[in-house]
């Protein structure tokens, strides 16, 4: 991935960590570093089939879904729901750090981003 795009993953996933401490909901960094990680859970649709683990992924890891929920959040004066949002928008631009991006229905490592690790090796 391109390094500029990597730092603009870093720079999100700073900006969206710093929000969440605005919105904490009163809850101990570690029960924050657990949830940072709990949109992972949507992985679990690779145990029904590559399509619906595809779908799955990407539904949690979209950030126009991290953004409605933000919205509804400030829509509706309700704090949780703005850092749903924002939690799951933090998560999306890590994964995207990482290399991680949303999946194509064929191959868990076939990504918007191109194929990654060793799948990219062999798909050259």
């Amino acid at each position: 991935m391109k390094t500029i795009i990597k730092i603009e993953e870093v720079a999100i996933t700073a900006i969206s960590i710093y929000f969440l401490t605005k919105f904490n909901l009163g809850l101990p960094v570690w029960a924050w570093v657990l949830l940072f990680f709990s949109p992972d859970i949507s992985m679990l649709g690779y145990l029904v089939s590559k399509r619906i683990g595809a779908y799955t992924y990407n539904l949690i890891h979209h950030r126009a879904v991290a953004l409605v929920l933000a919205s509804i959040g400030l829509l509706f004066a309700s704090n949780m729901f703005i850092a749903i949002g924002i939690l799951l928008f933090a998560h999306s631009s890590f994964d995207r750090m990482m290399g991680y991006g949303l999946k194509f229905g064929d191959d868990f490592k076939h990504t918007h981003l191109g194929w990654m690790g060793e799948a990219k090796l062999q798909s050259s």
